[in-house]
């Protein structure tokens, strides 16, 4: 089985898909990573991120476990990590690897270790409609911009970060309007996908729904 799960920044991607990943005991592959992998890589390397010829060939060599392996290290979320990876996406080669990196990632599933899984969960901006196009099952989990400024705001509090809420509400609102209106791969629901407004539900109530709708799903396969 396929899972997808599309949405905006903040608004509980991740969360409802490593929750139903456990669940379901599927595989997540948080698309995100993908090009943060790509600037370490190049980094630990000594690499130029300018240069296009070896970011396509860093992200050709790509593997799940290799992105995995990368992601332990502190650089990957750091600013430095977010800097390449801005810079590598910006390449049309590497994202055309990439992404069949991910579409492959579907056909022969794993989970950390390696081991082989019976599906996936993809969280991400374009599972549903570019990466996944015949998924299962798809999700598009959105919520105001002023709850995902405020969830985003409580989190850098948190962790001791000292920000300003209308400057973070700025921010999400910036960076709604550039996923969806860049040339490649805008955010944007698939035609088929299942909307969950997260605005007003708790985590707990956005998971119940989401279980409601893959057992659904499942007993279906079971009498077809």
């Amino acid at each position: 089985m396929i899972i997808t799960i599309d949405g905006p920044a903040s608004a509980g991607k991740g969360t409802l898909a490593s929750y139903l990943a456990d669940r379901y005991h599927l595989a997540y592959f948080d698309t995100g990573m993908v090009y943060r992998a790509v600037g370490l890589e190049m980094l630990l390397q000594g690499l130029d991120t300018a240069n296009e010829d070896a970011a396509a060939a860093i992200a050709g060599a790509l593997t799940f476990q290799k992105m995995m392996e990368l992601s332990q290290n502190p650089e990957f979320r750091g600013p430095q990590g977010g800097k390449n990876a801005s810079i590598v996406s910006a390449y049309p080669r590497v994202r055309s690897l990439l992404l069949k990196m991910q579409q492959d990632f579907a056909l022969h599933p794993v989970f950390k270790d390696g081991s082989p899984a019976n599906g996936a969960i993809y969280d991400g901006r374009d599972t549903g409609t570019v990466v996944c196009p015949d998924a299962d099952i798809k999700f598009f989990v959105t919520a105001s911009a002023e709850v995902r400024a405020e969830r985003r705001y409580k989190e850098f509090v948190a962790k001791g970060i000292k920000t300003d809420y209308q400057e973070v509400l700025q921010d999400i609102k910036s960076r709604d309007e550039r996923d969806s209106t860049r040339s490649a791969a805008p955010l944007r629901a698939a035609p088929d996908a299942i909307h969950l407004d997260t605005s007003d539900l708790s985590i707990e109530e956005v998971e119940v729904k989401a279980c409601e709708i893959i057992d659904s799903v499942i007993s279906r396969k079971k009498l077809a």
